[in-house]
């Protein structure tokens, strides 16, 4: 039997194959629409400001074809989607980098012709850490943070009593904020920082220890002496957190030992305007926790009350501020003659702290 082929189909299916080649050898892309390369124009930004992360919409005409955003201060690029590109609409999120304020933004095609939209971004201060939360006038204090290097002004302030001092700006740059520390009548406040966006209040409280009743600054507070259990509390200018020098004290191995001051020429009358007992405790080899204890409190002197503990790390200063009316510390109507710091062992060796800054704050 023969086999024979008509001359017709067999030029289709020729032409249906050529078809194909033509097909599979078309230049692969991203997936980006194709556009005219023309001169970009834009008119209008939704919306005209935002934080970083945020999502905005650039309007205009000859957008398709953009290759690179870019925020004019210190010139951070933006990263963007091209298939989201249509010739009239661009999407893109503000650089977590993007220098805070009033800007341009720079969008560029692949001809290397550009237009430009004013933009504000919102970079707010903040501020994450502080080297001390205790000052008194002259106290020079490093915040840490970002967008700190276009702040322009720092307080410590009280919205409510309407009282803003004035620090001084030592240096700054994006995530670091060094400020000298102003006289102030405020007791304890916030500090109020402003940039080139705006003004923030900070979540941190900064105590002001000239108006604050001192316990143990550079050597024992005013009719302050050692009371310690076991060997006695020192001052020593080995260490310090703040001033010249800090109080220290070992506690023995096995003997539940006691940090100790007391006051028995001039007890301290109880007041309702006592708010807080701060101060900073260096840690020994390992993490401990110490428990602050009185002769004012109902448990007595000497206790373990667990509204009253310090979890202190090894090695490091710890910062600590506990609200008077949450511990067991002073009952209405007592004198207060005794603070102590309390230690549960320790068990494996002998361990030394470092006090430093125990005060009681209005």
């Amino acid at each position: 039997m023969k086999l024979t082929c008509n001359r017709a189909w067999g030029l289709g299916f020729l032409t249906l194959l050529a078809g194909m080649v033509l097909t599979s050898c078309e230049e692969d892309t991203d997936g980006s629409p194709s556009f005219e390369v023309g001169t970009p124009v834009a008119t209008q930004i939704m919306p005209d400001s935002a934080a970083g992360g945020g999502t905005v919409t650039l309007l205009g005409t000859g957008l398709g074809d953009i290759r690179s955003i870019v925020f004019e201060k210190q010139e951070v690029p933006a990263g963007f989607q091209p298939t989201l590109n249509t010739d009239k609409a661009l999407i893109f999120r503000v650089p977590t980098e993007a220098a805070g304020g009033v800007q341009n933004i720079i969008v560029t095609n692949s001809a290397g012709r550009s237009t430009t939209i004013p933009f504000k971004v919102l970079a707010y201060p903040t501020i994450s850490d502080a080297s001390n939360y205790i000052f008194s006038k002259g106290t020079i204090i490093t915040l840490t943070g970002n967008n700190l290097d276009d702040v322009t002004a720092v307080a410590v302030a009280d919205s409510v009593k309407g009282i803003s001092d004035a620090a001084t700006i030592i240096s700054k740059d994006k995530k670091q904020l060094v400020v000298e520390m102003p006289a102030s009548t405020l007791s304890r406040g916030t500090l109020s920082i402003t940039n080139g966006t705006g003004r923030i209040r900070t979540r941190q409280e900064f105590v002001n220890m000239d108006l604050a009743y001192k316990i143990f600054t550079d050597t024992f507070g005013a009719g302050f002496a050692n009371a310690s259990w076991g060997d006695a509390a020192t001052v020593t200018t080995k260490e310090k957190k703040d001033g010249s020098a800090s109080l220290t004290k070992t506690y023995q191995k096995g003997n539940w030992h006691l940090t100790g001051l007391s006051n028995w020429s001039s007890a301290i009358a109880y007041s309702p305007d006592y708010t807080y007992i701060t101060g900073w405790i260096k840690g020994a080899s390992a993490d401990y926790s110490l428990y602050i204890t009185t002769d004012a409190g109902k448990a007595g002197f000497g206790d373990f009350v667990e509204a009253n503990r310090v979890d202190v790390k090894a090695g490091v200063w710890n910062y600590f501020k506990i609200k008077i009316s949450d511990m067991d510390f002073w009952v209405p109507g007592k004198k207060l003659t005794q603070v102590g710091f309390r230690i549960k062992g320790p068990d494996k060796q002998d361990e030394t702290f470092y006090f430093d800054d125990i005060l009681l704050v209005k």
